[in-house]
């Protein structure tokens, strides 16, 4: 485990950013959870936070009455400290994990797979991963990248609700300063899944929702990072193609 990396005022100020620590459960990471166990036909999921000196648990399938785990023992932490996932596939004759006393004492874990949760600009703030108290042989790679998808899943949800909250901060301080932060009826309610908010009983684009409250219009544009990504993406679609077609000439 890299403590530096752990402590890095800059990767924790990243993770305070989102607001998500200590906050109640979700049913959209606990849907991730639930996947995940399935997908891998294990008895335990998790989506963990690695804080300063704790490993937080967003989400928890097979796992109760556990919210957090000190960060030395937690393998969450070694997760955050790599770009791509982490294997154990039996964890005491591992010479990383043998030792450790999630293996060694009562919990007697001995397979374990996770992918870190790595923002958009590069912090690694935690994982989803899957556990088994049985060794098992390592999961083809197809396997570990559903589970890459997974922790996309979990930072794209994240992103939605920063989103969300930053909207409604700026739009109730538009409509009448900070005291209707507190307002219940100030409220807007976002779906997580599909980004409409829901204005007179109907849900709408955000877009609408704006001419229709404050009547803003909208404009679209597309940032330099999403730029990239479409860049890199039509590249390699272009170079997987290229041999198909030079064989069909």
């Amino acid at each position: 485990m890299d403590v530096a990396y752990i402590t890095n005022a800059e990767r924790l100020a990243a993770l305070q950013r989102y607001d998500i620590l200590d906050t109640p459960p979700d049913g959209t990471f606990d849907r991730v959870a639930r996947i995940a166990a399935r997908i891998f036909h294990v008895p335990i999921a998790l989506v963990s936070l690695v804080d300063q000196d704790r490993i937080w648990f967003k989400a928890r399938e097979g796992l109760s009455g556990v919210t957090e785990i000190p960060c030395a023992p937690g393998l969450c932490a070694s997760v955050v400290c790599q770009d791509q996932c982490y294997l154990v596939t039996d964890a005491l004759q591992d010479p990383r994990t043998r030792e450790n006393p999630l293996v060694v004492g009562e919990f007697g874990l001995r397979f374990y797979a996770a992918a870190p949760l790595i923002t958009h600009d590069g912090y690694r703030l935690g994982t989803v991963c899957v556990i088994d108290r049985e060794p098992r042989p390592a999961p083809k790679p197809e396997e570990l990248a559903i589970l890459e998808d997974l922790a996309g899943i979990v930072i794209d949800q994240m992103e939605v609700r920063l989103a969300a909250r930053q909207t409604l901060e700026s739009l109730v301080l538009a409509e009448g300063g900070s005291d209707n932060l507190a307002n219940p009826e100030a409220l807007i309610t976002i779906c997580a899944w599909s980004k409409k908010v829901r204005i007179d009983g109907e849900w709408v684009s955000f877009e609408e929702f704006l001419e229709r409250r404050f009547g803003m219009r909208v404009t679209h544009g597309i940032s330099r990072d999403a730029m990239r990504r479409a860049l890199l993406e039509w590249k390699s679609r272009s170079a997987s193609t290229a041999p198909q077609a030079a064989a069909a000439d």
